[in-house]
């Protein structure tokens, strides 16, 4: 296409462009002014207060309310991850896709990209980022990929006609600048007044220039085509000019087509452009336009597209909080002072009392006996302040944001529902983060396209790991041999998705939480784990410690960990199998070693059983016992009673005895006095009766000492006759002396 026609075609498809978006971004620049500048008094109502000396507070709540969307996504960034989509893709070459891609973000500072276009879809409504190309250094002819932010959305005008929630469907596209005319002058060396402006007065032409200032324009356009494809007979497919080009070798080979159709191709095209003229043309070496949009609230009226901001529908409200905030301060700062109320004359004495509302004073005096007194305040005015909070109330409805969300007090108290209150919140704004997953996707998309293109050559790449790790893996190598395993970014065809979730610090912590409670849940464990967990750890030599727990791992772990990805499929077969074996044998262990258990706990219970009833017959025979011995302790204390009587009955027997012979020897001597023949007589008398209680005293003595005999005879025990069980105790006595067995009570031994 002729330049002419190009630029003819530009202006076009610009001012199409421009038409259809220019409703957006006027809204665009409306919320941004409003939510981001304070811009919240209509310009009319603004003049008119000023010149009245009136007040106009902006007590804006905006950009809290956009903060609690941004920053969350900021706190759980999408992450791409890519995946072999067919057979002959390589699933270790999709894991260098996915390094290879976190190295583009990291080196691009893409995380910026992403908040900048996420930011600006949350205050106007649409964001944009973008991907580019540039020398890897400057002495090499190598290219990298990389992200770039577009800080201003509204340089970016998008197809008119695209439907799609991401730039798949663009047919074109400009990200546009107005650029001074010396910095054009310089950069270009391009007069721009010389320039071939359209001579009919086109009004086209307004869009391009002004009178100090020239737009600047990447025009991208994207270009469907034709081509046509072959299948040969070994499963390949080919593009049917090669396969013309190179048929001698493929029948050399003995392959022949078995099939051929056409498909639908793109072409991309980056244009430099002015109204005037065509600066320069790069062919893109992928099939998507390079230029990523992140949509706000999307919603479309009989086909017309229009992206609202999180803001625009809360403007009304926030405009209504600060005009009630405005007339509570107003009617409080400008309401008259209370007067001074007295009697007539009080105030005639001192002239300070004409100042009193305006100055203070350190004393004021007055006339007569009572004191004058001012009026009391009438008091803020609740009308407006209730107002105030309704509006406030209907900011929060509106956006579906609450203090719980804000990080402010409300009316919950438990967690479960100040939790619960976030996640309405976050519910209520998911449809911006969402977005920008969309965003993020279509962006892997575009890389996944691009990286063959970019990286088609033998080189080192750094890829990064998802724990930051670096590594440099050589990628499309000519002798693939010399360095075993091969990594081909053209071979195969990949896919992707993206997860929004925590950052790699987070999962981090969540990993060193699960290996914790794995190993103190089961202890055998731990020595599987330790170099797993020491790597997780964020200390001086973790690194070391890392490597010397790996030293303990088992031969087989070892070996599979030193292989690494040289791994064949074979080998993996052969290492699970023998794992699920020495599993079933650790598995087919710990049954045994249950059963053993469970049969020592058995034995054990059996054993108790027997020491119990072993006890309880123990405990039996000895209450037993100690019943004997209650009642024989009972017999003895009934015979020692009895011995205690006849022990008291002889001794007052002895005493009435010795009391009779008294008497006998005092009349034997009153007739001793009188006749000597009775006196003889007597004497006989006395001395009968003393040889009389000699020996009811010795039969005393045998008594008492029978008594001992019987408390300090030893014991036997007396066994049942016909079971032969102790059934109780019983003294073994000694021989009674018959003269004492006779003299003693029936039944008392």
């Amino acid at each position: 296409m002729a330049d002419k026609d190009t630029l003819a075609d530009a202006k076009e498809r610009f001012r199409l462009a421009h038409d259809a978006e220019a409703e957006n971004r006027k809204w665009a620049i409306d919320d941004l002014m409003f939510a981001r500048m304070g811009e919240q008094w209509p310009l009319h109502v603004r003049k008119q207060r000023e010149l009245e000396g009136r007040p106009c507070l902006t007590i804006n709540r905006m950009p809290a309310f956009a903060r609690q969307v941004v920053n969350d996504a900021r706190q759980n960034k999408p992450a791409i991850r890519v995946r072999p989509a067919d057979s002959e893709a390589d699933p270790d070459t999709a894991n260098i896709y996915n390094g290879l891609i976190r190295n583009i973000e990291q080196s691009s500072n893409a995380d910026v990209a992403y908040d900048t276009a996420l930011e600006s879809a949350v205050y106007t409504g649409f964001g944009y980022f973008r991907l580019s190309t540039d020398y890897a250094h400057e002495d090499t002819f190598d290219l990298d990929i990389k992200i770039e932010r577009i800080a201003n959305p509204l340089t970016v005008y998008a197809d008119p006609t695209s439907t799609a929630p991401d730039a798949s469907d663009w047919r074109f596209g400009f990200v546009t600048d107005l650029m001074p005319l010396t910095e054009f002058e310089s950069k270009y060396g391009k007069n721009t007044l010389a320039s071939n402006w359209s001579a009919d007065g086109d009004d086209r032409d307004s869009l391009w220039r002004n009178e100090d200032s020239v737009r600047i324009a990447e025009y991208w356009t994207r270009d469907e085509y034709m081509k046509a494809i072959v299948q040969l007979s070994n499963g390949q497919v080919l593009d049917a000019k090669l396969y013309e080009a190179n048929k001698p070798l493929w029948d050399a080979q003995q392959l022949t087509v078995i099939g051929e159709r056409e498909t639908r191709c793109y072409r991309v095209r980056q244009q430099i452009v002015t109204g005037a003229e065509v600066l320069e043309t790069v062919d893109w070496p992928g099939k998507y336009i390079p230029i990523i949009p992140c949509y706000g609230d999307e919603v479309n009226v009989q086909g017309k597209r229009y992206f609202r901001s999180l803001v625009r529908d809360a403007r009304d409200s926030q405009m209504m909080f600060n005009f009630w905030r405005t007339a509570s301060t107003e009617l409080v700062a400008l309401a008259p002072k209370a007067p001074f109320i007295g009697p007539r004359g009080a105030f005639d004495g001192d002239p300070k009392w004409q100042s009193a509302n305006v100055k203070s004073h350190p004393f004021l005096e007055y006339e007569g006996s009572i004191p004058p007194q001012r009026q009391p305040f009438a008091g803020v005015p609740a009308g407006a302040l209730q107002e105030a909070l309704n509006s406030s109330d209907d900011m929060k409805a509106i956006l579906g944001i609450y203090d719980a969300s804000l990080g402010a007090r409300s009316n919950e108290t438990s967690g479960r529902a100040i939790l619960a209150r976030q996640r309405e919140g976050d519910v209520s704004t998911f449809h911006f983060i969402d977005n920008l997953s969309r965003a993020i996707k279509y962006a892997g998309r575009c890389l996944i396209d691009l990286i063959p293109a970019v990286y088609n050559n033998e080189r080192m790449v750094r890829v990064l790991g998802e724990d930051g790790d670096v590594k440099n893996v050589l990628v499309n190598p000519k002798q693939a041999a010399e360095y075993g395993k091969v990594y081909e970014l053209a071979r195969g065809k990949y896919d992707l998705v993206v997860e929004a979730g925590p950052s790699f610090s987070t999962k981090r912590d969540e990993t060193q939480n699960f290996l914790l409670e794995t190993m103190r849940a089961n202890p055998s464990t731990a020595p599987l784990l330790m170099d797993v967990l020491a790597r997780n750890m964020d200390f001086p030599e973790a690194e070391k410690i890392a490597a010397r727990f790996k030293t303990m791992l088992p031969p087989a772990i070892q070996k599979m960990e030193e292989q690494g990805e040289d791994v064949t499929e074979q080998t993996l077969m052969a290492q699970l199998s023998q794992a699920q074996m020495q599993m079933q044998q650790m598995q087919q262990a710990l049954q045994s070693a249950e059963m053993q258990k469970a049969q020592l706990e058995s034995q054990k219970v059996q054993q108790d059983g027997q020491i119990e009833a072993q006890k309880m017959q123990l405990q039996k025979a000895i209450e037993d016992q100690r019943g004997e011995l209650e009642r024989y302790k009972a017999n003895l204390d009934a015979q020692v009673r009895v011995y205690v009587e006849q022990l008291k009955a002889g001794t007052q027997e002895t005493s009435q005895l010795r009391q009779h012979a008294a008497e006998d020897r005092r009349a034997t001597a009153d007739m001793l006095g009188t006749d000597p023949g009775t006196a003889g007589t007597l004497m006989q008398a006395t001395q009968d009766i003393a040889a009389g209680m000699q020996a009811m005293q010795q039969s005393l003595a045998q008594q008492v000492a029978g008594l001992a005999d019987v408390m300090t005879a030893p014991k036997r025990v007396v066994r049942d006759p016909r079971t032969g069980k102790v059934v109780g105790v019983e003294p073994v006595m000694p021989a009674i002396n018959p003269a004492i067995e006779a003299q003693m009570p029936d039944g008392s031994i």
